[in-house]
Parts: C-alpha cells; sequence; structure tokens
C-alpha cells in the first residue's frame, strides 16, 4: 500500500473519528428523561445509552467520560434532554451532573382532591405517572396541602405526596396545641375541614357552618352535606336527584351518621381553622343559594321556606 493511499485511509478514519464524536444519532430522544442509577458502572451505563439511542458506540462513550472524569464515576440522577447532542456532550454532562431538568411552576387549589391534583401536575408535565400518584396518594387524601409547587419535569409520584405532605405538616404545626386542646382528632378536624372547604367560602360563613354540622355531628342528627357528591358520583349540588342521596357510598353523609369516613377534598388552612374553631349558634340548617349566598334557619320549616325562596 502507497503512502499516498494510507494518508488517504487515515484521513477517512479521522472524518468517522470526528462525526462519531461531535454527531449526534439519527433518533436521538429528545424531550426524554434518561436515568442514571446509583451503583452502575460506566460499562453498564454507556450499554442503556446506546439503547436509548443516546449514543452510538459504548466505546467513544467510555474515552470521552475519562476525559471529563479520570476516575470515570458518572453523576447519580435524571438527564432532560432538549436537543440532539454529541457523546462527547453527553460524557461532559454525566460526568459533571448536567442534569438540564426543567420546573414546572404549578398551582394546586384549595379543595383540589387527589385526582384533580393527578390531572393538574399531568397537564403541565405530560410525562407525569398519574395512576403511580393516585396510589402512593390514597392514604393522604386531606393531608397534601394546597399551594403552588415548583416540581422539576422528572418529578416522581412519592416526591410530589413527600413534598405537600410535608408542607401540610408544617403549616397545622401552629394549630397543634389548639387542636389537642379541643374535644376533636386531628383526623375528624381535617375531615371536618375537608366538608367546609366546599361549602363555603368566607371564613365566617365557614365557622357557622363548621358549628352547624359539629353540632349536627354531636347529636347524631345526620349532616346531608351535598358536598360529598362531587367526590362520590362527580355530581354538584344543582344537579342531585333524589335517587343520588340514596347512594350506598359510606361517603353518603345523608345515610350515615356522623363525618365521613376520611377527607373529600385537601383543605386550605383558613378551612381547617374553622373546623377547629366554630361559632355557636342556635342554627341546625343552611342552605347557599346560587349567588352563593349562604341562609341560615333554626328549624326544619324555615329551611324548607329557605329553600322555596332562594332555590325555587
Amino acid at each position: 500500500m502507497t503512502r499516498q493511499r494510507i494518508i488517504v485511509l487515515l484521513g477517512i478514519f479521522f472524518i468517522i473519528f470526528l462525526w462519531l464524536i461531535f454527531s449526534a444519532p439519527n433518533h436521538f430522544p429528545t424531550y426524554k428523561i434518561f436515568t442514571v442509577d446509583e451503583g452502575k458502572t460506566a460499562s453498564e451505563i454507556a450499554e442503556e445509552l446506546k439503547n436509548f439511542s443516546t449514543i452510538r458506540s459504548s466505546l467513544l462513550f467510555k474515552l470521552s467520560l475519562r476525559f471529563f472524569s479520570p476516575s470515570g464515576m458518572i453523576r447519580a440522577g435524571d438527564y432532560y434532554f432538549t436537543k440532539s447532542e454529541s457523546v462527547l456532550t453527553v460524557a461532559y454532562r454525566l460526568a459533571r451532573g448536567r442534569f438540564g431538568v426543567p420546573v414546572k411552576k404549578i398551582t394546586l387549589p384549595e379543595g383540589v382532591t387527589n385526582a384533580e391534583i393527578a390531572k393538574i401536575i399531568k397537564k403541565q408535565i405530560p410525562d407525569f405517572d398519574m395512576e403511580g400518584f393516585l396510589a402512593e396518594a390514597e392514604s393522604f387524601e386531606g393531608r397534601l396541602f394546597p399551594d403552588t409547587y415548583f416540581f422539576p419535569v422528572t418529578v416522581r409520584p412519592s416526591q410530589v405526596v413527600t413534598s405537600m405532605n410535608a408542607n401540610f405538616e408544617r403549616r397545622v404545626a401552629p394549630l397543634q396545641t389548639e387542636i389537642a386542646n379541643s374535644e376533636r382528632s386531628f383526623e375528624d378536624i381535617i375531615t371536618m375541614a375537608s366538608l367546609i372547604e366546599e361549602e363555603a367560602k368566607v371564613d365566617e360563613v365557614r365557622q357557622m357552618i363548621s358549628g352547624i354540622l359539629w353540632k349536627r355531628v354531636d347529636s347524631g342528627m345526620l349532616l346531608q352535606v351535598d358536598a360529598v357528591f362531587p367526590y362520590i358520583i362527580g355530581k354538584n349540588t344543582f344537579e342531585l336527584s333524589l335517587e343520588d342521596l340514596k347512594n350506598d357510598s359510606p361517603y353518603n353523609t345523608y345515610k350515615h351518621q356522623g363525618l365521613p369516613p376520611g377527607a373529600i377534598t385537601n383543605p386550605g388552612l383558613s378551612a381547617i381553622e374553622a373546623a377547629l374553631r366554630p361559632i355557636k349558634s342556635d342554627y341546625w340548617y343552611y342552605l347557599a343559594d346560587r349567588q352563593n349566598m349562604t341562609h341560615y334557619a333554626v328549624d326544619f320549616e324555615e329551611h324548607k321556606a329557605n329553600k322555596a325562596r332562594y332555590l325555587p
């Protein structure tokens, strides 16, 4: 082989090498997350990157990695790729822990259910595992504090539950002495707060309703709170039929005495405080008209008159 041919072949190999180093695979997975698990070797991660179509060559990745991390160390975590990147850039990011994970600002309003939380987050983060969240959050209904959060697009269901529950614990901490000195259990207060959250939005009205509902609980009277039906069957007060009121759910306060078996929403601080600080009155009944004005009654006859007048 002539010297000239050798130089040409070396030039071709060099061009191919540069192309492999500085270009990205054709099917590079943009807007996808690649997870580096703790404890995995560079060879294992290289194979996973190749199977993920992020690199073409495991060998080139490991050689590039040595350039940025002589020990071959890779930082564990979730890496987010918004554009196609070369094996050199991928190696640099994994060696230096450049995760590139964007954060979403997500506002969860007072009174959201766990199912509504899942939908709101899913709308902002399409890859969010709704089913996994609902399974993780099942025992936390009522104790996921509604607030504005900043979640990375890689957020896992367990992380959302942990963050929201920790926020809940922080917010109710100043009330713990008052709760301990009350005649109610913590669970009952949160369940009552979840009802109040849906029944009224004005603080004084919430406290009035709290007084009425606790009085019903203590007397053994049915609560007959319409707010449970969106949770049970997805219908609000003005959509309910007489048949709906016969629903067998244990949350149906038209059929079962006392509080429901658990919270129906995740209440905010105002509703929790209202459940804890009821206003005593002679009233046993209340209703909200279509303008959300609340009308009270001392007996059922007056309540029926209010219905006829405000809910014709």
